[in-house]
């Protein structure tokens, strides 16, 4: 890494009060392997991650690497990360209106640091949120916005589905619940069936050591729920998952899943009562 590493943001902490990215991790309840336990609010309080860019004025389309520091409120680096989903960290990248998503994992250099090279579609701001759980801690969420230069582009509108199945990739995946309410638990159901023929998939692929991965964010990125499948060993049709909404209103969700080598990310925004 170039001593050209600006420090754009530095230090954010867990729930800050004007952007609530709270460490929402639903556990799954099948005694699946790689999980890791959420982190107690007052220890994840105690640590710290100083995000980077490599370029203070990053504009689209064009490659930046992220670093992102994971340190003790004293500075001192935090060294031992537990595998989640076979790796130390998960990055989710999201535009400010939500219409761009992007999850990627970053390298683990030593001294806690990561570090990944990306792109940013367009100008604007963008969220980027670091998932990852330090040894003995459990898992938490750490998170920055970063400006882009350019004309940005009108916003999308985040309106929630009239209905929720959806095509993507071939697959017509249709997204159900058992009910739908805020503060308290949920299942949450992908059925995905081939697009052309309506045939039930049955062949999915472990994605990430696991049937599917699943990210929630509510409509202002300040809400990040990063949920489990409740049947890890699942391939399909159906991909099943638990989460808990923290209050009411509009989120947005991408599932993500494999099937014959290829992954494919199928989003839905719901209005939750």
């Amino acid at each position: 890494m170039k001593k050209a590493l600006i420090a754009i943001i530095l230090t954010v902490v867990l729930l800050t009060a004007c952007r609530n990215t709270g460490g929402n991790h639903t556990m799954p309840h099948d005694g699946m392997s790689g999980m890791v336990k959420e982190a107690d609010p007052k220890q994840a309080g105690e640590v710290q991650a100083q995000f980077m860019l490599s370029n203070e004025k990053p504009a689209p389309n064009q490659d930046i690497t992220i670093m992102i520091d994971i340190q003790q409120k004293n500075g001192n680096p935090i060294e031992k990360f537990d595998v989640e989903h076979e790796k130390q960290m998960h990055l989710i990248v999201v535009s400010q209106d939500l219409s761009f998503f992007n999850h990627i994992h970053p390298n683990y250099k030593g001294k806690g640091q990561f570090t990944v090279t990306t792109q940013f579609p367009t100008a604007g701001q963008y969220e980027v949120i670091a998932d990852f759980a330090p040894n003995g801690i459990g898992a938490m969420n750490k998170s920055q916005w970063f400006t882009v230069q350019g004309n940005t582009p009108t916003p999308k509108p985040i309106v929630p589905d009239a209905t929720l199945p959806k095509v993507v990739d071939g697959k017509a995946v249709t997204l159900s619940f058992d009910h739908l309410m805020a503060n308290m638990e949920l299942n949450l159901n992908f059925n995905i069936k081939d697009a052309e023929t309506k045939k039930p998939v049955t062949d999915l692929q472990p994605y990430l050591g696991a049937v599917g991965h699943v990210v929630i964010l509510s409509e202002d990125g300040g809400n990040y729920l990063h949920v489990h499948p409740t049947e890890g060993k699942a391939v399909g049709p159906d991909a099943k998952f638990m989460a808990a909404f923290p209050h009411s209103g509009v989120f947005k969700i991408w599932g993500q899943f494999q099937e014959k080598g290829k992954v494919f990310t199928v989003p839905f925004v719901v209005k939750v009562p």
